[in-house]
């Protein structure tokens, strides 16, 4: 849809016909509800569908610029995808890939072509979200590179060049974000609490709520994943995991942090999570207790700028304003407060760091601050001054 949008020809791609013809009637369906909203004319939408055709078979797409794949998060599965694209399309086709977490290189290697191989990380719903997360490879080339954050602009979208690390720069810093949500969970709040905090923040949902919508099974396969080179003496919350093992993986199912009607996108609490969730404190050893709203504001966004930090430090972001444009676009950070790092910037590094710092103490190794934002407040600069 976002090129075809943009006047661009597009073919889909799929492994079964059943799974094309879903995809396809989704695609229309979108359209005609764009058309019933008044977004666009028919003529519109007849002239951008005219622009996709569908195939099953890889010899359709041999003539292509450009492959963007967007195949589950697997990858066994992405590298036999990518060495059958190298055999099949034309040697100077661009070869993306769309994930979220993996690594870029370790697909590029899958090919002979690796300085044609990128990350184009659309966000979810893709024909809706601004945000491409470009990921620049080991031997991703600058003509690559300029291609892609070129043909970011032409179809509409921002696009930010980042670094290869697990998660980038927007699901990394999420991630530091969304685990400890989940400890607050374990400690004594409850989803709706915590999301109301979030949502009074700015963000136009929290992070459960959030979760819901993009689809809990997600992220629990790359939970999975993540399971094999995760430190056992490390903190992790198991919530999240057994509310998948029974089936709830969010609105697609009417059931996940919350339960919801048929038809219906708005989050009712759900007595059987909670029930869930005072069981998984009790089986932890914690005794639950009374949370503020400013415990829970802090324990979500300082982590978040303190992981902004350390890729920064890394060199996965180039600027600080860079990892904001992500968080804005891609994540619903509020508009108003400019993103994580301008945020901290506002509170003070030197503040962050205190309570980074207390927090460590308390909780342990996972919230030690950045040796960056230690610099910041010591030298009593800023995120913008870098």
């Amino acid at each position: 849809m976002n090129f075809a949008n943009a006047g661009i020809p597009v073919a889909v791609l799929e492994a079964e016909a059943e799974a094309l013809d879903k995809g396809l009637a989704i695609i229309r369906k979108n359209y005609a509800g764009s058309v019933s909203r008044g977004r666009i004319i028919q003529e519109q939408m007849d002239r951008r569908l005219a622009l996709i055709a569908g195939t099953t078979d890889y010899r359709d797409i041999a003539g292509a610029d450009i492959v963007i794949e967007a195949v589950f998060e697997d990858m066994d599965l992405k590298k036999r995808v990518y060495a059958t694209l190298d055999e099949t399309c034309k040697p100077a086709a661009i070869l993306a890939t769309n994930t979220s977490t993996l690594d870029v290189d370790e697909i590029a290697a899958a090919t002979r072509r690796p300085e044609k191989v990128i990350g184009t990380h659309f966000f979810s719903p893709a024909n809706v979200m601004k945000l491409m997360e470009n990921v620049r490879g080991a031997k991703t080339s600058d003509e690559t590179v300029a291609t892609v954050m070129k043909l970011s602009k032409t179809i509409g979208k921002v696009g930010v060049l980042v670094g290869v690390c697990d998660g980038f720069v927007g699901n990394r810093m999420l991630y530091a974000y969304t685990r400890q949500a989940a400890f607050l969970l374990e400690e004594g709040a409850l989803p709706h609490q915590v999301d109301k905090v979030i949502y009074d923040f700015g963000f136009p949902m929290g992070p459960f709520a959030m979760g819901d919508l993009a689809g809990l099974d997600v992220g629990w396969r790359i939970r999975q994943r993540r399971a094999k080179t995760r430190p056992k003496d490390e903190r992790y919350s198991p919530i999240a995991d057994r509310i998948c093992e029974r089936g709830r993986f969010g609105q697609k199912t009417n059931a996940g942090w919350y339960r919801y009607e048929e038809g219906s996108r708005t989050p009712q609490p759900d007595p059987e999570i909670e029930e869930l969730i005072v069981e998984v404190s009790a089986e932890l050893g914690f005794e639950r207790r009374e949370i503020s709203e400013q415990e829970i504001l802090e324990r979500c966004m300082y982590p978040l700028i303190n992981e902004g930090a350390k890729i920064l430090e890394e060199g996965i972001a180039i600027r600080a304003s860079d990892i904001d444009v992500v968080w804005i676009y891609g994540y619903g950070f509020p508009v108003h407060r400019g993103g994580p790092m301008f945020y901290a910037d506002r509170i003070g590094a030197k503040a962050i760091h205190e309570t980074m710092s207390r927090l460590y103490d308390r909780h342990g190794e996972m919230l030690k601050p950045a040796p960056l934002l230690a610099e910041l407040a010591k030298s009593g600069k800023g995120f913008a001054d870098l």
